[in-house]
């Protein structure tokens, strides 16, 4: 799958050239640990006009991350053969859109919650870069979907320390704040490691 992923050559900004050189290492295999429940994310990015797709979870209870600003992606499934295939599944279910002929450009560095009350999983992002914005379809998990410009995210002040109400204590956390959200948790950790790439 990645091969066929790999064998397009894209035309990319200079920006996003210097991130698919540095995310082009090898993908790491799945990891075997029995205490980690395993997802994956899709980041992705359009190369027209440099915007990331951000979502806002539907508010369900019962789920942790009820309404949170996230990347599209959810826990692996026995029918994925990988977590790539995980990610581009989440995406098609979450938000109606088709990777399978996105420009694949790497994996980020996997993350783990940091809050004990959460459950014991570990998220791999994938980056796909499309040319234009494509039309999207939500399903019932999603409220709504974004698309953020990178300069929007990366412009002074936007990464900042906010104070959240986390499992009844209140905690300051560092976020990213747009127009119209607030990125923290495991998101925020996706965006500021795909940033430091950008800026390396």
């Amino acid at each position: 799958m990645l091969r066929r992923w790999l064998r397009i050559t894209p035309t990319l900004t200079g920006r996003l050239s210097r991130l698919r050189a540095r995310l082009s290492r090898p993908l790491g295999p799945t990891d075997d640990d029995p205490s980690l429940l395993w997802a994956a994310v899709a980041a992705v990015l359009t190369t027209d006009s440099e915007a990331i797709l951000l979502i806002r979870r539907a508010d369900r209870p019962g789920d942790p991350w009820s309404g949170h600003t996230a990347l599209p992606g959810g826990r692996r499934e026995p029918q994925d053969v990988d977590l790539l295939a995980t990610a581009v599944r989440e995406s098609l279910e979450e938000i109606g859109l088709d990777l399978s002929s996105a420009i694949l450009g790497g994996s980020l560095s996997d993350v783990v919650p940091r809050t004990p009350v959460l459950p014991p999983i570990a998220v791999r992002p994938f980056v796909f870069l499309l040319p234009t914005r494509p039309k999207l379809t939500l399903n019932q998990e999603v409220a709504s979907a974004q698309w953020v410009l990178l300069d929007e995210l990366l412009r002074p002040g936007a990464h900042r320390t906010v104070q959240f109400d986390v499992a009844g204590q209140n905690r300051t956390v560092w976020a990213y704040q747009t127009e119209d959200s607030v990125v923290w948790g495991m998101t925020e950790r996706i965006l500021m490691d795909l940033f430091q790439r950008l800026a390396s």
